[in-house]
């Protein structure tokens, strides 16, 4: 007679480990960015392993992830840490990353194919939809999918290599503004300037507006998080001259 007694499946089971690091990854950043994990706390594999009931690969994946983040620190002998990352450095990051996608941004409004248009259309409908549904994760989704398209439309694979190698590194402090449904409406409206101004070749208004949307998405962070500081001083700062086409 067969038992009726089963064994339960393990938390993890049916999931990849990418997709389990990925998970664990963005719930530590997101912890770190809201000031729950202080600079210098030490994140034990085992605990963390525990703690999201998942094995200890994708918790040692996901640390080595947030340390090329910048958000984790890994010292020999002493296992990783919660790095110190100061309010200076992220407007530094900001600043960069502003002025990287709105040069990709300027290319992209000349070289976009009629697919990527299309597809940043598409995204940028999502985007409408989950804003009023006051749907934070699928707006989320949509902003990643805007930008990855735009980015990607610039077709310089030095600036995409760059452009995306820093807007991962602050990517947790980018999706943490949505906490604020005021600020995904913004930011919705920022992007359909943005769109307007690539269907229509307009490369000095999008190079102008994607650095202001940049700007104002690290103003956004600290009022989901207002351990970051106050609005960095570029918000402020004259933009400079509208480049040539």
């Amino acid at each position: 007679m067969e038992s009726a007694i089963h064994t339960a499946a393990p938390p993890e089971a049916g999931r990849s480990r990418g997709s389990l690091a990925e998970d664990v990854c963005r719930r530590i950043a997101d912890e770190i960015v809201l000031g729950q994990l202080a600079p210098g706390t030490r994140l034990d594999e085992v605990t963390l392993a525990a703690r999201f009931a998942v094995s200890r690969t994708p918790v040692r994946e996901a640390l080595k992830q947030l340390a090329i983040m910048g958000l984790v620190e890994t010292r020999p002998n002493r296992g990783s840490v919660v790095a110190a990352l100061s309010v200076e450095q992220l407007n530094h990051m900001f600043e960069a990353i502003a002025e990287l996608e709105a040069a990709c941004a300027r290319h992209a409004a000349l070289r976009m194919s009629e697919a990527d248009r299309a597809a940043m259309r598409q995204h940028h409908a999502e985007g409408r939809a989950a804003m009023q549904a006051g749907d934070i994760e699928r707006y989320e989704a949509a902003n990643v999918a805007l930008h990855a398209t735009i980015i990607r439309g610039c077709y310089n694979p030095v600036l995409i290599d760059m452009a995306t190698s820093l807007r991962d590194r602050v990517s947790s402090f980018r999706r943490t503004q949505f906490r604020n449904l005021e600020r995904m409406s913004e930011s919705f409206e920022e992007h359909s300037v943005i769109v307007e101004a690539i269907l229509a070749h307009d490369v000095i208004t999008t190079y102008r507006e994607m650095r202001s949307h940049l700007i104002s998405a690290r103003s956004a962070t600290t009022r989901a998080a207002p351990a970051w500081g106050n609005a960095p001083a570029a918000a402020a700062a004259p933009l400079p001259p509208d480049p040539l086409p």
